[in-house]
């Protein structure tokens, strides 16, 4: 055993989910044995008192049956027990018990028999007190100087000292400014009583004061106390100590002099009889409980101090000498002499852990074995660690640091989307201009292996689409359990979401032999809402505002095969067109050309062909691979509609900005509003009546300007959530075209997609222009970066609301322009390198002045226009744009 661990003499592990506290421990001859061999009483919250008398074999030995000397069942909480001479005409040893309404004096004796076995104890009640008022703690002591039998004063829980001379009560009075009860405690030799108010200041009451002030039982002034027969209760002293007290002893171990101990939350206190600190000793850890003992030097008090960390520290006055570890985190601690072993440290936890234990070390008999020397072979021991590594390696790849199996074994999730509306539509609270608005039925399914704990399903859609229900938990007690559950989704307000994919996800905890409360896991499941829950056949239009063209490399496919819901009419000439009308008031349509291998989508808002543009890609792919087509390919030749995308960025950075204005504006009225309230209250309060001088009306016009402005800042907040959702519609867009623009792999789109898109909500703590504008430089200046010197620049690390976006902008810009001269989009370490790109017109660099900038404008004005890629089209007359695409 360590040096430093306390010494198991003799333990046991009291009742089962049983509460104690300090007061629940003590240590005396309570059945005034001829040998005075003390006894351990303990008593609990469930109402049970126990006095044990350990006999261990040797030491560490846990209990024996014929340690337990009694035990009995009072069916009261027990709040403390205390072993003095209670009882009138004898000076023998009783037992008193405290309950929370209710004092008991017990005598306890014993009755020897043949064997040992045959030894029985018995309690009688000698006497009780009902109290009137609920207790909380108890000290004793010869009040007023009484030889040969012991007072017992109880404070209550609303500040009432209760004075019993032993049979009989003798009075009752209430400490002054009482709030909370605290620590009490009694000093025989300035026969005073000592607590902790919840002033945080120690105080000393003389037994005299107390007992010749106006009895608390007698509220009312009678006439024979104003005449001076009832006096005040006055405070001896008073010392603040800034902190709340856990518990008071008072030591006195010769008659010349005693001390108050104070064991506060931080730090340690011994005071004078008067009230002077004579030492304080500040604690590095937060203490449990304490208990001063006799030194064996002259003039020093022992202190045993347990603390939360399961140490129990031994101080000489304030100095150090042996800190000892237990086995629990003591709120009780005695000292006495148990089995003819004196100076027997007893310790009992708040959950029922009673140990006794004492200090020392006992020696080491081991003796370390003598070494054979012998000469080493360093070739057979390097053939053996490469094989022990390559054991290892192999180990660690097999099943790695946790032998766990797929997640896919553990669980199996599916999610089914009904391919028609629900019969009645479960849309409630819609803010759609349409009458009624369709709800289709998601199922997902979920089926487990093994048993699994806290499986916990989340489930998340794009708004404004809305879930009847997004949170489900499961627990799957046996394996092979088949779990399903259903849900509806539609849309609720009159605006385009931005994506109709949803996701699945749950969250679970798997056991293993290492870990029994389970290893976390995730595992997600993606699904694709239809095109119809957002969207309603609609009449073509001829004129668009905003057009984009993509190219195939196969022959074109009627629409009314891609698109079989959202046919108007089945004409034969009209296969080639198609119109689709948004729930939220958009209008786009497709055209398909009957030579080229071309399809249109235009809209009036720019925004808006996203979804279209996408869903017909996904549709042509599905369709050529049905067919088993498997080269099949799209592609973008026209510009890049930048100045569009732009457009809708200025527009989300101006409501932006407008919040931010009206936040202020608002926190300064809010601010104006309450220092007119403190000028009226403080009017409303003076005793001489003054005029209000129209405060009355400010106050009123404040108000109103206060809810003109809360409103204004949530109609603002709400145009900035439905903005950013079209700024996402855009930002998809323009990622899908760059990337059929340039023929990007699925890696380099993903790239893009987490510089374009890393938020999915934006705040104006963390706004999606400042984020963009670092991730798109951080490309810049890494893979896309033409020289050393640019990726010596640093980014700045505070991301900051900018003051404008030009920067964005003109990043995005030469984005483009370095993807166009054949940049690579990658993550890896070696894109750290300046790649070489040998392309038509060189590259252009980051700009670092202001005629650097207006040198690269007018070099990317040029090379865009010869690319003809990043221009914003001039729209051309036509006479049909029908009939445009179909030539």
């Amino acid at each position: 055993m360590s040096l430093f661990k306390a010494r198991d003499w003799w333990s046991t592990i009291l009742g089962d989910k049983e509460e104690f506290d300090q007061g629940c421990l003590c240590l005396a001859n309570v059945d005034n044995s001829g040998n005075g061999q003390d006894k351990i009483i303990v008593g609990s919250f469930m109402g049970y008192l126990r006095i044990f008398s350990p006999h261990p074999a040797k030491t560490g030995d846990g209990t024996q049956a014929e340690d337990l000397l009694l035990e009995v069942d009072l069916r009261d909480p027990v709040l403390q027990v205390e072993v003095g001479k209670f009882v009138s005409g004898t000076e023998m040893l009783h037992l008193a018990v405290l309950h929370s309404r209710k004092l008991c004096v017990y005598s306890v004796s014993g009755t020897l028999g043949n064997v040992e076995h045959g030894n029985q104890y018995q309690m009688k009640l000698m006497y009780e007190h009902n109290l009137q008022r609920t207790a909380c703690n108890m000290t004793y002591g010869s009040f007023g100087g009484i030889k040969g039998r012991d007072l017992i004063c109880i404070q209550s829980m609303d500040g009432m000292l209760m004075v019993f001379e032993q049979e009989s009560y003798a009075f009752g009075r209430f400490l002054p400014g009482f709030l909370l009860p605290g620590p009490l405690a009694y000093s025989s030799r300035t026969d005073s009583f000592i607590t902790v108010s919840s002033c945080r200041q120690v105080e000393s009451y003389k037994y005299q004061v107390l007992a010749f002030a106006t009895d608390a039982d007698k509220r009312q002034e009678t006439e024979q106390q104003k005449l001076g027969s009832g006096k005040r209760l006055v405070v001896d002293w008073t010392l603040n100590i800034g902190e709340q007290a856990l518990d008071i002893y008072i030591v006195s171990f010769n008659q010349s002099a005693s001390s108050v101990f104070v064991l506060g939350e931080r730090n340690f206190f011994c005071l004078k009889d008067n009230g002077q600190i004579r030492f304080m000793k500040k604690l590095d850890w937060s203490p449990s409980c304490f208990l001063p003992y006799c030194s064996v030097s002259e003039g020093t008090i022992n202190t045993l101090i347990a603390n939360h960390n399961n140490m129990l520290h031994i101080y000489q006055d304030v100095t150090l000498k042996w800190a000892t570890q237990l086995p629990h985190i003591p709120v009780a601690v005695r000292v006495g002499c148990l089995h003819d072993l004196k100076g027997v440290i007893v310790t009992l936890s708040d959950d029922g852990h009673l140990q006794c234990s004492y200090l020392g070390t006992d020696p080491s008999l081991f003796q370390a074995p003598n070494v054979e020397s012998r000469e080493l072979n360093y070739d057979e021991l390097d053939v053996e660690m490469k094989e022990l590594q390559k054991i290892i390696k192999d180990v660690n790849k097999s099943q790695g640091v946790w032998p766990m199996t797929e997640k896919e074994d553990d669980l199996n999730i599916s999610v089914v989307v009904s391919p028609n509306f629900d019969s009645v539509s479960q849309a409630t609270d819609v803010e759609v201009g349409t009458d009624l608005v369709p709800s289709v039925t998601v199922k997902v399914t979920l089926q487990n292996r093994v048993i699994l704990q806290k499986a916990k399903l989340s489930v998340y859609v794009q708004p404004p689409l809305e879930l009847t229900c997004d949170q489900f938990t499961f627990e799957f007690m046996s394996p092979d359990l088949t779990r399903t559950v259903s849900f509806s989704v539609y849309l609720k307000r009159s605006y385009t979401p931005s994506e109709l994919e949803g996701n699945a996800v749950v969250s679970y905890s798997r056991p293993t032999d290492r870990n029994p409360d389970g290893i976390p896991r995730v595992i997600q499941c993606k699904f694709r809402l239809p095109l119809k829950l957002i969207c309603l056949p609609g009449q073509p239009s001829k004129t668009a505002s905003h057009k984009i063209t993509i190219d195939t490399n196969k022959s074109p496919v009627s629409l009314l095969s891609l698109f079989p819901g959202f046919a108007s009419q089945s004409d034969d000439d009209q296969v080639n067109v198609m119109g689709f009308h948004f729930l939220g008031g958009a209008r786009v349509t497709l055209l398909a050309s009957k030579t080229s291998q071309r399809y249109r989508i235009q809209s009036e808002q720019f925004e808006d062909l996203w979804l279209i543009t996408n869903e017909l890609i996904l549709h042509l792919q599905e369709y050529f691979e049905k067919q088993g087509i498997k080269d099949f390919a799209c592609s973008f030749s026209g510009s890049m509609p930048l100045q569009e995308y732009f457009e809708l960025i200025d527009h989300h950075f101006e409501l932006r900005i407008n919040g931010e204005k009206l936040e202020e504006l608002l926190s300064e009225r809010a601010v104006q509003f309450r220092a007119i309230q403190r000028r009226l209250l403080a009017r409303f309060k003076d005793k001489t009546p003054a005029p209000l001088q129209h405060l009355d009306t400010l106050l009123d016009g404040t108000y109103k300007q206060v809810i003109a402005l809360a409103d204004a800042v949530e109609e603002n907040q709400g145009n900035l959530f439905q903005s950013f959702t079209r700024l996402k519609s855009a930002t998809h867009l323009v990622i899908l075209l760059i990337g059929l623009w340039q023929k990007l792999s699925a890696d380099q789109v993903a790239i893009l997609e987490a510089a374009f898109l890393p938020l999915q909500e934006d705040t104006q703590e963390l706004g999606w222009e400042e984020t963009v504008d670092a991730a798109i430089s951080h490309l810049l200046k890494t893979c896309l970066s033409k020289s050393s010197k640019e990726q010596a620049l640093n980014l700045n690390s505070q991301l900051n609301i900018p003051k404008d976006t030009s920067q964005l902008k003109k990043h995005i810009t030469l984005l483009c322009d370095r993807l166009a001269k054949g940049g690579r989009l990658c993550l890896s370490t070696d894109a750290a390198a300046p790649q070489t790109m040998v392309m038509p017109g060189g590259c252009t660099t980051i700009p670092e002045s202001d005629l650097e900038e207006r040198s690269v404008e007018q070099d990317s004005t040029e090379l865009f226009t010869n690319h003809r890629h990043l221009t914003a089209e001039t729209p051309r007359p036509e006479v049909s744009p029908l009939q445009g695409v179909s030539e």
